[in-house]
């Protein structure tokens, strides 16, 4: 469940960041009032801040992506509920993602064993994506820490 309110956290800094607001202008305390650790805050805004110093595109720039949207085959719209589709649609739309993206998350939920995903699911599925979960293993390939590893 921590990633996946890092992911809440990483949506409101951008959904911020978009309406012109700097990353120090961000109110930390409405996000501690919501219920999230110091903890969760400090990783969404670490994630954050990497993609912008390692000068990476935090926001898809629109001549990268269209404007359409992708529609769901009746299997899959069997296995994804519509709030969980819609979060997608809402992260595509944040320009946390894009139409390949979606693709990749839907393909990657076909081959899994859901019998059906939920926003809650979804949420989680793409914190594994967004956050590498898969490589965490690989220490030099992340830019968290996990609860275990120290700093030498």
């Amino acid at each position: 469940m921590l990633y996946e309110k890092i992911i809440e956290i990483i949506v409101y800094l951008l959904s911020e960041l978009k309406i012109k607001k700097q990353l120090a202008d961000v109110d930390m305390e409405n996000l501690a009032k919501l219920g999230y650790t110091q903890n969760e805050i400090n990783t969404a805004f670490s994630w954050v801040y990497s993609k912008i110093y390692a000068g990476e595109k935090v926001f898809l720039e629109p001549k990268t992506d269209t404007k359409s949207y992708r529609f769901l085959h009746d299997a899959e719209q069997n296995i994804i509920s519509a709030d969980a589709y819609g979060y997608l649609i809402q992260l595509k739309e944040l320009g946390l993602i894009n139409n390949l993206d979606i693709d990749l998350i839907i393909d990657k939920i076909m081959v899994s064993s859901y019998n059906i995903v939920s926003k809650d699911e979804m949420k989680s599925i793409i914190a594994s994506y967004l956050l590498d979960l898969d490589e965490m293993n690989d220490k030099n390939s992340r830019i968290m820490i996990n609860i275990n590893d120290t700093i030498q």
